[in-house]
């Protein structure tokens, strides 16, 4: 049985997560939630319009850009980072825009993790495919109730931060096997592998993925190994050769984060740390391929255990 059997349309409203406020307070959000909308429908207005100078130019001279305007996206930046619950930095929000920006705009991005950033990304990437996912499954069918713009699922994770050192050194027994880092995981029985998800994302080649959830703060909570193998596992199994996939890691500085980003999307594929966010850039691999990184820059399995409690 799937995670999801069907799409679920939702909207991530920017004040889900807030607590009660004041009347002013509420009504400040609103004035900023609509101008939020406002410079998003200008710019929507601005990449389907075409001008009359472009109409009347040569193909041969003339490039046509629907690109979303740099001040827009600038300005959608601008009014998340003044939105006091964002849990990401101006630099952290920065290197994600620009890599989508490099796509212009129109990227495959896979984001694990609802959070108050949800809205932006979309926005950004007006002209691609952005999904969602989530392990509470009563934020997803809130979000579901309120709108329907963003396409989020509801994931069931099996795995507990506590149990983080065990996983990974069982899954390193099966990289022959079952948890191979070039593979369908619709078709896996690997335990660390996320293989309950809607059938058609493990058919979308992702641009870019980023690993901002799901909870991980305590032994109980899932933590993001699953996340992480899955997002290494994608940027592996690309059907288009020789083409590379932006993973970001949030909060890598956390043990977990950094144990399990170094042994799936490998160290030596970082190319950029920016305050509590990992860059990765994966390149896509061979089935002949039995393992995510080098083995002699791993650290041992005992090591693992004593790091992450």
């Amino acid at each position: 049985m799937k995670a999801a059997n069907g799409t679920k349309l939702i909207v991530l409203h920017p004040s889900i997560h807030k607590p009660a406020s004041s009347q002013p307070s509420t009504q400040n959000h609103r004035l900023l939630f609509l101008f939020f909308i406002s410079f998003f429908t200008f710019a929507l207005f601005l990449s389907l319009t075409p001008s009359k100078d472009l109409s009347l130019s040569s193909s041969a001279t003339t490039t046509h850009n629907d690109d979303l305007p740099k001040p827009i996206s600038d300005a959608l930046l601008h009014y998340t980072i003044s939105n006091n619950n964002t849990h990401m930095t101006s630099i952290e929000l920065n290197s994600i825009a620009s890599v989508l920006r490099s796509y212009q705009f129109s990227s495959n991005f896979l984001i694990f993790g609802l959070t108050h950033e949800t809205y932006l990304w979309k926005a950004l990437n007006f002209k691609g495919r952005t999904i969602f996912l989530d392990e509470n499954e009563y934020l997803v069918k809130k979000f579901e109730e309120n709108d329907s713009q963003i396409e989020a699922y509801d994931v069931q994770y099996t795995t507990k931060v506590s149990q983080t050192a065990e996983l990974i050194s069982y899954g390193r027994g099966e990289y022959k096997n079952e948890c191979r880092p070039f593979q369908n995981l619709l078709f896996s029985e690997c335990k660390i592998g996320l293989t309950e998800l809607p059938n058609h994302i493990y058919d979308i080649n992702w641009d870019v993925i980023l690993i901002d959830g799901p909870k991980g703060y305590s032994g109980h909570t899932p933590g993001r190994l699953s996340a992480i193998f899955t997002a290494g596992v994608f940027a592996r199994s690309k059907k288009i050769k020789n083409v590379k996939t932006h993973v970001f890691v949030h909060e890598i500085k956390r043990v977990l984060e950094r144990e399990c980003s170094s042994e799936y999307l490998c160290d030596e594929n970082l190319v950029e740390t920016t305050d509590n966010l990992g860059h990765f850039v994966v390149e896509t691999g061979d089935a002949r391929t039995f393992e995510f990184c080098n083995s002699d820059l791993l650290p041992s399995s005992s090591s693992l255990l004593s790091d992450i409690k």
